[in-house]
């Protein structure tokens, strides 16, 4: 209870504090390029039921269709400003608004597409036993996660038979040893990871 009373603080606040930034990074993406200004995915949540989770959009417009892992920073998909909003992770503000839904938590293990929860083992689906969050142990452990997976020949293979399960044990390893400290910990490294 006391974890839900700190989303709804933190992202009341982080989106009224941000509001000025939404409208300046939203003329950004609508000017920069034709579609939308939010990406809507369906991602998989607790207890295994899927939501809709909100980005600024990065790509150009049915990206999707052309896979779901972003390769390398100079994906040939992604567009001008979304490159300096991926980098700074800004596309990831409105999904304090997931948060405030109630469907996010601000710290959690980040929400996979139902075509990867499916290879889950039993073992890995217990990640799903809490509400999925915005940043992780693993979110600050592969933040490079693109630049790696634009190394490789086969990013699809690297990310399912080598990322994805070394992800998944450290959201096992959260779920075990969470507590409020753990939390703020991951927040500060996360605020601080971005500004490096």
């Amino acid at each position: 209870m006391l974890k839900r009373i700190f989303d709804i603080f933190f992202s009341l606040t982080a989106l009224f504090v941000l509001f000025p930034f939404f409208i300046l990074i939203s003329i950004f993406v609508l000017f920069d390029s034709k579609g939308e200004i939010f990406y809507r995915q369906t991602r998989v949540g607790k207890n295994n039921k899927d939501f809709t989770l909100y980005k600024f959009r990065t790509m150009k417009k049915n990206s999707e269709q052309q896979g779901l892992i972003t390769i390398g920073e100079k994906d040939n998909r992604i567009t001008n400003a979304g490159y300096y909003l991926r980098k700074y992770k800004l596309d990831e503000l409105p999904q304090f608004l997931n948060v405030l839904l109630g469907y996010m938590s601000v710290v959690g293990p980040r929400p996979e597409v139902r075509k990867y929860v499916d290879m889950y083992s039993e073992e890995q689906k217990k990640v799903l036993s809490i509400r999925p969050g915005i940043t992780d142990y693993a979110s600050l452990q592969y933040s490079n996660e693109n630049k790696m997976l634009g190394k490789v020949s086969d990013p699809e293979e690297v990310y399912v038979n080598e990322i994805m399960p070394a992800k998944l044990k450290l959201n096992l390893q959260y779920i075990k040893e969470r507590n409020y400290f753990i939390d703020l910990k991951i927040i500060v490294r996360t605020i601080l990871k971005i500004w490096q």
